[in-house]
């Protein structure tokens, strides 16, 4: 009896040494993200042995749980209508509001779930729940793009998907049929959804030939380059749940389809070094010494490699690529761009991608609104259903729809 007490403490310890992560005093419901973060830790492990043992890609392996998991769930959506849809060859998710008395037309938001290009759908109950209150609290028709992902497909094929079902939606006689007021539509994602919704906006943009374009962006904790990954959010969050600084680096890899041995070289920046010439002429777009404020970048230094490995822009041009990372736009696409909401986050590594694009925006003329929040985390917008339910969730959620309430 003696020993199988031993036994437990001992597993109990391990566990709790598992669990376990230093924190920022400043993050809301701590054990909580503790644990969430240690179960998705041991998924991706489960799904890598998967992947070794070749019986499944490790990212197919782990969307089939995070899909098997969301099951379990069941959200209401009595009041709002929910169809599934193709547009111009790709799924959609569309909500809808019941029609209001003597209300002609509404306003409407396309939104692009988040998922490091590779993980989670438009039909999961935390999208589905996020476009349900969203439809409901803005009176709006809710468009959610159920873009193909890695490894199906890699870039630039989520960017096109994303692009071909937002400007089918812009048709005058699509938005005539969900009776949606052209004047009246946004853009919208978060994390990777947000980087395809400023690559869309920023393409849209420049299409000549596009008669109806989007009234606002909202941009929510986006990923917007591969250029630096030791901006001061990097360096200052590279351990923190839900997206350390070597799974965001892994998530660009399998992106573009690249080798996994390139990943020091990356993390180092030897890609952006000074002697590789093709990323000369983006350097001054992402200087974050004069981009950020003195709050953020605190006493972190710029990482510049005098040598570095030129091969990797050769071997994955599209690192440079704008359609890729919007934040190394030219300033001429910049100024075309719709008014701008964009939500961080101070506990995530892509922090500072969003305050910079906020900067180079405003520098460019655009009317940006940052909402920054000091005790949320990535990825923490969706995460309002038990038992993922969070504060932070229920803050920045509300937030941003407050934002699009007031503006749309």
């Amino acid at each position: 009896m003696r020993a199988a007490w031993v036994l437990l403490a001992a597993l109990a310890a391990l566990a709790a040494y598992y669990v376990y992560l230093p924190l920022p005093g400043t993050v809301s419901d701590p054990w909580k993200l503790m644990l969430l973060d240690a179960t998705f830790r041991a998924v991706q492990q489960t799904c890598h042995l998967i992947h070794y043992l070749r019986l499944s890609h490790h990212l197919v392996a782990l969307n089939y749980l995070i899909c098997t998991f969301d099951k379990l769930k069941s959200v209401s959506s009595e009041d709002i209508n929910i169809t599934d849809a193709v547009f111009d060859g790709v799924e959609v998710r569309v909500f809808e509001p019941p029609a209001k008395r003597d209300e002609r037309l509404k306003r409407s938001v396309v939104y692009i779930h988040g998922g490091g290009w590779a993980l989670a759908s438009a039909r999961t109950s935390l999208y589905n729940n996020l476009c349900r209150i969203m439809a409901e609290s803005l009176n709006a028709v809710v468009v959610s793009v159920e873009y193909r992902l890695v490894p199906e497909v890699c870039f630039p094929e989520q960017f096109h998907d994303a692009l071909r079902a937002t400007k089918h939606f812009l048709q005058p006689d699509v938005l005539a049929e969900y009776s949606v007021d052209p004047s009246r539509i946004a853009i919208s994602g978060d994390s990777a959804g947000g980087n395809l919704a400023a690559a869309v906006c920023q393409q849209l943009s420049k299409d000549e030939h596009l008669t109806i374009r989007p009234k606002l962006q909202a941009l929510i904790y986006p990923v917007l380059q591969a250029f630096d990954f030791n901006t001061p959010s990097y360096q200052q969050n590279m351990n923190m749940p839900v997206l350390p600084r070597y799974i965001m680096i892994n998530y660009w890899i399998d992106y573009f389809n690249g080798n996994y041995d390139l990943a020091h070289s990356l993390l180092i920046n030897n890609h952006t070094a000074l002697d590789v010439g093709q990323a000369l002429s983006f350097r001054g777009r992402l200087n974050w010494t004069s981009l950020l404020p003195s709050s953020f970048k605190k006493n972190y230094k710029p990482v510049i490699q005098t040598t570095g490995k030129a091969e990797i822009i050769q071997e994955i041009p599209a690192l440079l690529d704008v359609r890729a990372v919007p934040l190394l736009a030219e300033n001429e696409t910049l100024q075309l761009q719709p008014k701008t909401y964009i939500l961080t986050c101070e506990n995530d590594v892509l922090r500072d991608d969003g305050v910079m694009y906020a900067k180079r925006l405003e520098h460019a003329g655009v009317e940006v609104t940052l909402d920054h929040f000091d005790d949320c985390f990535h990825g923490c917008m969706i995460f309002t259903i038990w038992p993922t339910d969070f504060s932070a969730g229920v803050q920045t959620r509300n937030s941003y729809i407050n934002w699009l309430d007031e503006n749309l």
